[in-house]
């Protein structure tokens, strides 16, 4: 007996594929839970139906051939389980997921996977300043530039200002203490997302701690450094920013300060016209790679986990 093919069926007989696609659009949005409820279907069913619509987003969107790539990585899971992403930044979407963990291992599978002569078209190179991906990408991408990403150094300098919170709230008691207790959050956050109590609360705490209040305006105004357009100019910057440090007491701003100045060249490869990208891009889809472990916890099955994050950037069918 032959069973014939038909191409308007899913890889399930059972269904279309206007249907299956139908549940993988509405599956981008909601959890397959809720589209099982809605649409009255086993669960395994729906999920089924979603790696099949996702499989034909990336065979439309076709094979990857960056000439500018993002590297990031994610946890998957509690205890130190990482996977590498890395995206397009040009077509802006994420191309690559996998791995073991962030090792240069990890790091070698995806040229292994683009191959060498893709490869070598790589002009930049986006990621933070962890060694092993750096040293894989100058090793198989010769040709591109290496740019640490501004949001990974902010966060960095994020960390050293909570650190002066965290000795400035030892250090204090009573009344002194109490503007400090509580505003770690409204202190690392952008004023421009603060609401307009947060303005009010971190009005009041800097008025009332001085050496928090010169290690907010430092970390503040450390963002212009990305501003410049020639590598001089933010040289000086830095230069001045740094010296702005003396006696000021803030031992943690003082070993940021050695962090930037050991990997200056990564910085300072943003002020050239060539390597202007949307760096913005790359932190969004850390933000939406979060929606979506969240909305997949407790899955098990990583290639679910792959897929949703290779097609969250892509149309719709």
């Amino acid at each position: 007996m032959k069973r014939e093919q038909l191409a308007f069926l899913a890889d399930n007989p059972f269904y279309t594929k206007r249907f299956a696609f139908y549940v993988g659009r509405r599956c981008v949005n909601t959890t397959i839970k809720d589209v099982a409820q809605e649409l009255r279907l086993d669960w395994h069913a729906v999920k089924e139906l979603d790696k099949q619509y996702m499989r034909a987003q990336l065979a439309k969107a076709g094979t990857p051939a960056p000439k500018a790539i993002g590297i990031d990585e994610i946890s998957t899971k509690k205890g130190h389980t990482y996977r590498i992403v890395v995206s397009d930044l040009i077509r802006r979407r994420p191309i690559w997921f996998g791995g073991e963990d962030r090792s240069e291992k990890s790091m070698a599978m995806f040229y292994d996977w683009l191959g060498e002569k893709k490869a070598k078209r790589i002009r930049l190179a986006v990621m933070d300043m962890w060694k092993p991906f750096r040293n894989v990408t100058r090793e198989r991408a010769p040709k591109a530039a290496i740019l640490f990403d501004k949001f990974h150094i902010m966060r960095h300098l994020g960390k050293a200002l909570d650190e002066v919170r965290k000795s400035e709230y030892r250090r204090l008691s009573g009344r002194d203490r109490s503007y400090i207790k509580g505003q770690k959050y409204t202190l690392l956050s952008n004023r421009e997302n603060l609401t307009l109590d947060g303005r009010k609360a971190l009005k009041k705490l800097l008025a009332a701690n001085n050496r928090l209040n010169r290690a907010y305006l430092l970390k503040e105004s450390f963002g212009q450094l990305w501003d410049y357009e020639t590598e001089g100019w933010a040289r000086r910057f830095f230069e001045n920013w740094r010296a702005s440090l003396k006696w000021q007491r803030l031992a943690p701003y003082e070993k940021f300060a050695k962090l930037i100045e050991r990997h200056w060249d990564g910085i300072a490869a943003y002020c050239k016209p060539e390597n202007k990208v949307s760096l913005g891009f790359v932190e969004g889809l850390n933000n939406k790679i979060r929606v979506i472990q969240r909305r997949a916890y407790g899955l098990r099955d990583e290639e679910y986990l792959q897929l949703k994050i290779l097609t969250c950037m892509l149309p719709k069918l």
